[in-house]
C-alpha cells in the first residue's frame, strides 16, 4: 500500500477531492484517473466523516482512482429533504467528473442518510443503454420487471456518461425509520415510535418526513415508496440495476439510529443468526451473504408466509428486484459498540482502532 504522505486533498466548492500524488517537485500534481469514487455522509455529517476511508481508498489504487468527498449536504442542510439533497448531489458528481477529465467508471460509497440520497442522484444521472429503454420500462416506469434475470451482457446504462462499478451503502435506512426497532433509540415501544413518527419534521426537516414516510407533496406518495421503481425521468431502479454490484453494510446491534432490519433490506424473518468473525483480518464482520438467485426466490416465498408492514413489503420488493450482497458487521465486543453507527464508517479517527476492517474489507472487495 502507498505512503499516506503521499495523499493529496484539494478543498473544492461543496466538497474535496483525495488522490494519490507521485512524488517529486509537484507530488499533487494529477494524473489520469480513470475510476471516480463519490463519498456521501448522513445526518448532520460532512465530508470529513470519510476522510479515513477515502484515504485508505488512494492508497490501495494509487494510479486508479481518485474520491471525491461530498460536502454539498452538510451539517444542517442534510434536514432539507432527500430530494433536495439529491439534486444537490447530482450537481456536485456532475463538476467532479468536469474537474477530472479521463474518467470511465464510477462508484458510490455512502453512510445513513447519504444512502438514500446517492439513491436519489443516480436516479437523475441515469442514462439508459443507447440502444433504448431497457426491456420491461413502459412510459419511464419499470414495470415489474424481475431484474435478477436479465441477461449480464445487457447493456445496463450509465451514470452521468460512466460505467457503474460498485453502490455501496452504510447503515442506510433503505426502508425508512418508520416501524417496530427501525430507530433502535427507541426500544421498540410502540408509543414513543408512533410519537416520533409525525414529530421528526421538527428535529431534522422534510429529511424526518421522508424517513418516516409521512411526506404526501401533491398527493403523492412517499418519496421512499416511490424511489423503489422508476418514476417518471427518475430512473431510480434502472440506476441501481446498471451498477456491477451493490452491497449493503449493516450494524446487527448497538446502533441507535438505523436498525438492523432497514440498513441490510430483509424482512425480520430473514436475519441471520449471529455468528463468529469469518476472517481474522475482519474481526467485526460476522456475516456476508452473497444474493443470488435461489435465494432471490426464497426471499420471494417468505414475504408470502411472514406477516411484513405493507409499506415496508413494498419497499423490500421493489429493492430487491436487484440482487443485493449484505454484511453484517457487529461490535458487540468492542469499547465504542454505543457508536457504532458511526465506527462502522470511522467518522472520527479514535474510532480506527475498532472501524478500521470493515473499511479495508470494503476495499479488498472493491471491483475497479
Amino acid at each position: 500500500m502507498a505512503s499516506h504522505e503521499n495523499v493529496c486533498h484539494a478543498q473544492q466548492d461543496g466538497g474535496q477531492d483525495v488522490w494519490m500524488g507521485e512524488g517529486g517537485d509537484h507530488p499533487c500534481d494529477k494524473k489520469v484517473r480513470e475510476h471516480l469514487i463519490i463519498t456521501v455522509n448522513g445526518i448532520d455529517g460532512s465530508a470529513e466523516d470519510w476522510r479515513y476511508a477515502a484515504d485508505q481508498f488512494v492508497m490501495a489504487f494509487p494510479d486508479k482512482v481518485v474520491v471525491h468527498c461530498s460536502e454539498r449536504n452538510a451539517l444542517k442542510l442534510t434536514h432539507d429533504g432527500v430530494d433536495v439533497m439529491g439534486e444537490r448531489l447530482a450537481d456536485e458528481v456532475l463538476e467532479a467528473i468536469t474537474r477530472n477529465p479521463g474518467l470511465k467508471k464510477i462508484s458510490f460509497v455512502a453512510h445513513s442518510l447519504g444512502g438514500l440520497v446517492a439513491r436519489y442522484t443516480i436516479g437523475r444521472l441515469y442514462e439508459p443503454p443507447s440502444t433504448g429503454e431497457i426491456a420491461g420500462e413502459k412510459g419511464g416506469e419499470l414495470m415489474d420487471v424481475d431484474l435478477i434475470h436479465h441477461s449480464e451482457e445487457q447493456s445496463r446504462g450509465k451514470i452521468a456518461g460512466l460505467e457503474p462499478v460498485n453502490f455501496i451503502t452504510v447503515a442506510t435506512p433503505h426502508l425508512g425509520c418508520k416501524g417496530k426497532n427501525q430507530l433502535p433509540m427507541l426500544w421498540g415501544v410502540p408509543l414513543f415510535e408512533k410519537i416520533v413518527c409525525f414529530g421528526a419534521h421538527w428535529a431534522v426537516g422534510r429529511s424526518g418526513r421522508h424517513l418516516f414516510l409521512t411526506d404526501t407533496d401533491e398527493g403523492k406518495l412517499p418519496l421512499l415508496r416511490r424511489m423503489v421503481n422508476d418514476c417518471g425521468d427518475l430512473r431510480f431502479m434502472s440506476a441501481l440495476w446498471a451498477f456491477k454490484r451493490r452491497v449493503a453494510y449493516s450494524n446487527v446491534a448497538h446502533d441507535k439510529i438505523v436498525g438492523w432490519r432497514t440498513s441490510s433490506i430483509r424482512r425480520e424473518s430473514e436475519l441471520p443468526q449471529l455468528q463468529s468473525p469469518l476472517d481474522n483480518r475482519y474481526p467485526h464482520i460476522v456475516n456476508v451473504e452473497n444474493e443470488n438467485d435461489d435465494i432471490h426466490g426464497t426471499r420471494v416465498a417468505a414475504s408470502n408466509q411472514c406477516y411484513t408492514d405493507p409499506e415496508e413489503e413494498e419497499m423490500l420488493r421493489g429493492l430487491t428486484q436487484v440482487p443485493w450482497q449484505r454484511i453484517d458487521v457487529s461490535f458487540q465486543n468492542s469499547k465504542y459498540r454505543f457508536v457504532a453507527h458511526s465506527t462502522i464508517q470511522v467518522k472520527y479517527s479514535w474510532m480506527q482502532t475498532e472501524g478500521a476492517d470493515v473499511i479495508f474489507h470494503m476495499i479488498d472487495n472493491f471491483h475497479l
